[in-house]
């Protein structure tokens, strides 16, 4: 099960495929993984987040917030060979369809109450990797030409939004067990990303070198907020307060302090698989979200 599994299961024309991509760790030991495949044709036939934000909303007092897997999720790790051709031979007339669902599932969530709605993303991530993009293109595939389709899904798939709904987008590059898809800064994608991508806040992972420097932050307009990623879902290992204080100040060389919030870099269990994380090493990595956010901005 993985982060993009009920989306897999309720839309109609979705399966299950070996991805093309490996997670791996740092000694380098590879995991293969299986990815969305477009079978049939695809649409929306039941709600796919609704019953989450039912429970939510009776659990909380605080604005729920629904996340859903980015529809790039929804073709990248298969590439050409996760759409069967019997059910799509024009690519476009695919994303047309995938945004389609996505349109009628926020349209959906918002006359439940939904007022904040998620995109989960790796490929556009992934895409900023010299790794990738030369995997890519010995695949015969155009990482530049992906890159701008993906953007273009993606916008196809939130507008019209719903009055009142904020929409963010939150990056990373993979996460199972601790491993990872792929490393390299966002510098490739960057001043397309925050400028062309029609979403209110950007979560960008940036808990370790692999996410490279705040440079590519200057491309965020000033009408975009962003939630940096410090604190690690992959180890039990604690950040110290005055290191994260230190990356903000960092990163506030390109960005304004109200443009800026701190998060996990991730979820804690993007997969059923989760990561080498106990319980309580989660509620204290949460207790230090609000820590330092209350220390940086009150």
């Amino acid at each position: 099960m993985s982060y993009w599994a009920r989306f897999v299961e309720r839309v109609e024309g979705m399966a299950v495929a070996p991805a093309t991509f490996r997670f791996r760790d740092g000694a380098g030991v590879e995991t293969e993984f299986l990815a969305p495949h477009v079978r049939a044709r695809v649409r929306r036939t039941t709600s796919i987040a609704g019953d989450e934000y039912q429970f939510v909303r009776a659990n909380t007092t605080r604005t729920p917030k629904i996340t859903l897997p980015s529809p790039a999720t929804m073709h990248f790790w298969r590439g050409r060979q996760g759409v069967d051709p019997a059910a799509y031979s024009d690519l476009d007339a695919y994303f047309d369809d995938l945004a389609r669902v996505y349109r009628e599932e926020i349209a959906d969530l918002a006359t439940q109450g939904c007022r904040y709605v998620q995109l989960d993303d790796v490929p556009l991530a992934m895409l900023a990797s010299l790794e990738v993009r030369n995997q890519l293109r010995a695949s015969g595939d155009d990482p530049e030409a992906l890159i701008d389709r993906y953007i273009r899904l993606t916008n196809a798939s939130v507008a019209p939004r719903p009055a009142g709904m904020t929409i963010a987008m939150h990056f990373c590059r993979g996460n199972f067990k601790g491993r990872w898809l792929s490393e390299g800064g966002y510098e490739p994608v960057a001043e397309r990303l925050f400028n062309r991508v029609e979403v209110d806040t950007f979560f960008l992972e940036y808990d370790t070198q692999r996410a490279g420097d705040f440079r590519p932050l200057r491309f965020v307009p000033a009408t975009k907020s962003i939630v940096l990623g410090l604190i690690s879902t992959k180890t039990p290992l604690l950040e110290k307060p005055a290191a994260l204080r230190r990356r903000i100040d960092d990163a506030g060389a390109f960005v304004t302090p109200e443009q800026v919030g701190i998060s996990p870099q991730c979820g804690f269990a993007s997969t059923v698989g989760g990561n080498p994380l106990s319980i309580d090493d989660e509620r204290r990595k949460l207790e230090l979200v609000v820590e330092v956010a209350r220390a940086v901005w009150g």
